[in-house]
């Protein structure tokens, strides 16, 4: 008869989950005994990093995934990270070991006393199952937690002596076996009720979020936007984990800002604001205002309960993006047809105007330092149009947006948290999860720091990103912050020495400073062009915030 352990493989196995990320302790031994030789262990150096690395494989193959944490304090040291994956949507399954059974009441070394209730606030469901025959189950009922929308993390604790027992071969068998599929529909009548408020409305506008993406929508979005010359805002790029629209498109407007007062003053022209695949709205920071301007009305579209329930404002549309976009397109009159006498009562509303190219970017001060600015320009200059955005620097991401407009679906990865050490790991699991892209991660030499052990797994996993580091000595976006709140005198703002090209050399990786934008520019297109192992490249930039 097959084991626990046998049985929870073919389990992993019938759900294409055969990469597994961790940091084994002790508890986790008898799990990874005798590993099979179809299943891949990626291992990080710490959990928070084995977490991310998790986050952005999860992203970028749409696959349920499988981390596997050290009891207690391995779930203790990865909490950021499930927070992040949380907020960035993430199907991951995670598993950490628990004490033998025996000792657990006494509580034992390594005891986690209340496992479940540590990631609790986190995840969509955290579970220890109450015998040793559960834990198939209990694992499959984790997968499906995880996968169904809105898709995020689950947990499951499991005690080391479980896995040597022998599994209930019915209930394991079923396990294996049952499929949950969660693409729901959004009620068609209220669909209709929407396409009729976009034909009827004066200034109908679209704000496109992550979740286009995510779902599959994006080429719907596009449809739905030219069919109705809809100008399209991308949900603020705060809470923006993906790209919902391609920003070359000439429909394309910008990034919404990320406050109350602001979104209101900047789609007070609008009649009807279509929000699709994001929530209503992610505000940070407070800056108050009205919610919505004196004529606007707003409709979301989500498929996440939640988001739908919590937002302060508007109607809300529950059901899968991409079904809904594609229904949208179908119901919405054309307004490039030509023919006499619309169906709509409202004039024809002209073509969008494209954002014009960004011109010249403006220099540092001092001379010899790029600007933020510079720097994406150099970047823009050397990408290519199959690679993937991984970004963590929040001084130079509206630079970045600006720059780059990322036209591709699957391109673009950030953490919606807030949340810093997310882009260095996740870019190792992006790029392990699309081994024929390049994958660009551009952070700061501070948000480095949170996950710095990732760079060893990209060395040890020869996963070929090409990292840029932009190295201004300080946390300028808490420079920022702090000028917004009106407050002076904190400390730690400031962090002076950290050369994290010279930490990659100590982790094994090829590195380099360089100075100039061209000299930036040679330098990515050759680490982007490397497909045998990663390259950091970084770059002293001057202090500020990088908007243009």
């Amino acid at each position: 008869m097959a084991s626990v352990r046998e049985a929870t493989f073919e389990l992993l196995r019938a759900h294409g989950m055969t990469t597994i990320f961790g940091n084994p302790g002790s508890t986790e031994l008898p799990m990874l005994a005798d590993f099979p030789p179809d299943f891949t262990y990626v291992l990080g150096l710490q959990e928070l990093v084995v977490v991310g690395m998790a986050d952005g494989f999860a992203q970028a193959s749409g696959r349920p995934t499988h981390v596997n944490l050290h009891t207690a304090p391995g779930v203790g040291n990865a909490v950021g990270g499930i927070f992040n994956a949380q907020a960035n949507k993430s199907p991951l399954v995670i598993t950490a070991g628990q004490q033998v059974r025996p000792q657990i009441m006494i509580e034992a070394n390594l005891t986690n006393r209340d496992a479940v209730v540590g990631p609790q606030p986190y995840v969509k469901w955290s579970h220890e199952p109450p015998r040793a025959q559960d834990v198939p189950g209990a694992l499959a009922r984790a997968i499906h937690h995880a996968s169904l929308p809105p898709r995020g993390p689950a947990f499951v604790s499991i005690p080391m002596d479980d896995w040597a027992v022998e599994a209930d071969a019915d209930r394991s068998a079923a396990a294996i076996a049952r499929r949950v599929t969660g693409r729901t529909a959004a009620d068609d009548t209220a669909l209709a009720a929407l396409a009729g408020r976009i034909a009827q409305a004066r200034s109908p506008v679209l704000v496109a979020g992550p979740d286009i993406d995510t779902s599959g929508g994006w080429d719907a979005a596009v449809a739905l936007a030219e069919k109705q010359r809809l100008p399209v805002w991308a949900s603020p790029a705060t809470g923006g984990s993906r790209i919902g629209f391609p920003e070359r498109h000439p429909n394309f407007v910008g990034v919404l800002p990320p406050a109350i007062g602001a979104i209101s003053e900047t789609l007070k022209e609008h009649d009807l604001i279509v929000v699709v695949g994001s929530s209503v709205f992610p505000y940070y920071p407070y800056i108050p205002g009205p919610l919505l301007g004196p004529g606007s009305q707003l409709v979301a579209i989500t498929s996440d309960p939640g988001e739908a329930a919590r937002a302060p404002m508007g109607d809300a549309i529950v059901g899968d993006v991409a079904l809904a976009l594609a229904r949208l397109v179908a119901l919405v009159p054309d307004v490039n047809s030509g023919t006499p006498d619309p169906p709509f009562a409202r004039d024809r509303r002209p073509v969008p105007q494209a954002r014009p190219e960004p011109g010249d970017p403006p220099a540092a001060d001092p001379p010899d330092r790029l600007s933020g600015s510079e720097a994406m320009a150099a970047l823009a200059d050397a990408w290519r149009d199959d690679a993937i955005a991984v970004l963590e620097s929040p001084s130079s991401t509206m630079a970045f947006r600006n720059r780059l407009r990322i036209s591709r679906p699957g391109s673009y990865y950030f953490c919606a948290s807030g949340g810093l050490g997310f882009g260095i790991a996740a870019a190792v699991g992006v790029q392990l999860a699309q081994p024929q892209r390049p994958v660009v991660c551009v952070l700061g030499e501070g948000s480095a720091q949170y996950g710095i052990t990732a760079l060893w797994s990209a060395i040890a996993y020869k996963a070929p990103v090409t990292f840029l580091v932009l190295r201004n000595a300080e946390y300028m976006i808490l420079k920022w912050f702090a000028m917004l709140e009106q407050v002076t005198g904190v400390p730690g703002l400031d962090l002076p020495g950290l050369d994290v090209a010279a930490v990659a050399r100590g982790y094994g990786m090829p590195a380099q400073e360089v100075t100039g934008r061209e000299q930036l520019t040679e330098a990515l297109r050759g680490a982007i062009a490397t497909t045998d192992g990663p390259q950091l490249i970084q770059v002293p930039v001057a202090s500020g915030m990088w908007v243009e």
